[in-house]
């Protein structure tokens, strides 16, 4: 495998670090599992925010007082 070094600030070094999974976590197993997320949920994520906006613009929801309305007994 071919390294090369890639500079980030301080902040995002520190975010980084948050996000790993484990200690020994490499940063690369990292980036490597934010790309795969990103790329799989992309188009997927895509079609229900259309979706969910269309709901919305039809009317078709509900507030979260009738939720509790029709959740209480």
């Amino acid at each position: 495998m071919a390294e090369t070094t890639i500079q980030v600030s301080t902040e995002l070094l520190a975010k980084l670090k948050v996000m790993k999974l484990h200690e020994k976590e490499s940063y690369e197993d990292l980036l490597w599992d934010l790309i795969e997320d990103r790329l799989e949920l992309s188009e997927e994520t895509k079609k229900s925010i259309a979706q969910s906006r269309q709901e919305y613009n039809e009317g078709k929801y509900k507030t979260f007082e009738q939720v509790k309305e029709d959740l209480d007994p």
